[in-house]
């Protein structure tokens, strides 16, 4: 097989490849062996039916369309991955130029491929976070969320207000006519909290157990959303938490410790390794944003559609597709379809150029991914989908996904290096350490971290992973 590459633009190139037939034999064995499968010739069984008994039957042209159509596939993943410095981001659009029975199959591929990036010198990116802060009202907070977790509810004979907690019964209309997704009754809610139904908190407030008011608001949601409906909200009960004191015995109570003070002290430190931990994704954020700011990234085509076409989908599918509706909904909340175009774009272009840096910093920084350290971020997002991980696991395999977890782990651990080599100061002017917090450097542990063997391209986004296998 011969082929040749040709450079279209920094993002893109063209494959032209020449296969000569007689590597195609394994190739037209599979053909006979499919159609003889399919087809039925008296005297022949099933599977049986030899290759000039075929060619007669159906024709030369029905092997060798069957023949190209496994052969190209093949052939391009082949061309591929023999030239160098070449990884495709998308998928090729191929082109049969020449079918010379007996000779050679010419087709050509166009593909999205990574571009080369030339990448700053981690060493002279330098960022600035904020200090170390935990105030005493910080320690107070967290104290006082501490009682509210033992508190108790003790029913009063007052008005409800901020912060009570009500049971209330809710009973809407519309025009006259009931709205059944607005009707509930003996439910439990914090005055105050929000998130229910827009002046439930103000109705309730101001009234005692078998009150109720009337008022008018819009649904949100349901058969009547976008409408005005006359809500009434009967408050039947009102109940008030009551903390405990916050002394020794609840440190007892609430913790490991025997005094208030080791609590406190304890919760002190607890917040100070939280500022700690927000030091470090303030720097790990600015630090990208250095890199991506301070990079030149050509951005392929084809692979920002797809992702503004995937933003779009998901942005309509509420909407089951109907882009009117979609459009209607973005007005109704000050915006427009215009507007979201450019701002899907402008994320768009963002999240490529982002991977397209961070996989360049990884390839050069040589950085690997150990089973372990997969293994861990299956299981974290197995955990954040409710799933086992076994489960997890199976579901990203059947949806060729693996090669995306294995990039996204590789291009964080990139990403720590690079914080690793930058000069990170806090808001005093002060160096901040955070080695004891960046995890295990991978130089020291090169020598006994293995990649795990996932595949040829477990490197590659999924929009890679869907090249090669296309």
């Amino acid at each position: 097989m011969k082929s040749t590459v040709e450079r279209l633009s920094p993002t893109r190139v063209r494959i032209n490849v020449e296969v000569p037939f007689d590597e195609l034999k394994p190739d037209f064995d599979r053909a006979y062996k499919k159609i003889a499968q399919q087809v039925r010739v008296p005297g022949f069984r099933p599977g049986k039916v030899p290759a000039r008994i075929i060619e007669a039957r159906l024709g030369r042209g029905v092997v060798l369309e069957e023949v190209v159509n496994g052969a190209v596939p093949a052939k391009y993943s082949e061309a591929i991955t023999s030239a160098e410095d070449l990884t495709p981001i998308g998928r090729p659009d191929i082109e049969v130029t020449e079918i010379a029975d007996g000779d050679k199959l010419s087709f050509k591929a166009e593909v999205d491929v990574r571009p080369q990036i030339d990448l700053p010198d981690l060493a002279s990116l330098s960022v600035s976070v904020d200090d170390v802060e935990v105030s005493e009202d910080d320690v107070q907070e967290q104290l006082e969320n501490l009682r509210a977790r033992f508190g108790t509810l003790t029913g009063v004979e007052r008005p409800a207000q901020k912060d009570d907690f009500v049971l209330i019964d809710l009973s809407a209309t519309v025009d006259g006519e009931p709205v059944e997704d607005a009707t509930t009754t003996g439910f439990s809610y914090q005055v105050g909290q929000g998130g229910l139904i827009d002046g439930i908190d103000e109705a309730i407030e101001g009234l005692s157990a078998d009150e109720e008011r009337t008022f008018t608001t819009k649904l949100v949601a349901g058969e009547f959303a976008d409408k005005d409906a006359e809500v009434t909200v009967k408050v039947t009960a009102v109940k008030e938490r009551q903390l405990p004191e916050a002394d020794d015995e609840f440190a007892q109570l609430a913790s490991e410790f025997d005094t208030l003070e080791e609590l406190t002290a304890d919760l002190r430190e607890r917040l100070g390794r939280v500022r700690r931990m927000e030091q470090v994704t303030q720097a790990r954020d600015k630090v990208l944003d250095a890199i991506v700011e301070a990079t030149e990234v050509p951005l392929p085509e084809s692979v920002v559609q797809a992702e503004i076409d995937s933003a779009l989908h998901d942005a309509v599918h509420p909407f089951d597709h109907d882009e009117a509706k979609f459009e209607e909904f973005l007005v109704s909340q000050g915006s427009s379809r215009e507007q979201f175009d450019a701002e899907t774009k402008e994320a768009a272009e963002k999240s490529v150029r982002t991977r397209l840096v961070l996989d360049a910093l990884a390839d050069r920084e040589q950085t690997t991914v150990s089973e372990e350290e997969l293994t861990e971020r299956i299981v974290f997002q197995a955990q954040q989908y409710q799933m086992q991980p076994e489960e997890f696991v199976r579901r990203i395999q059947e949806a060729g996904q693996l090669g995306a977890v294995y990039s996204d782990v590789r291009r964080s651990k990139a990403l720590i290096a690079a914080v690793r080599a930058a000069t990170v100061t806090d808001a005093s002017g002060s160096e901040v350490d955070m080695s004891d917090l960046l995890g295990p450097d991978d130089e020291e542990d090169a020598e006994t971290t293995e990649a795990p063997e996932v595949s040829e391209d477990a490197p590659a986004t999924s929009e890679e992973k869907a090249a090669a296998s296309s």
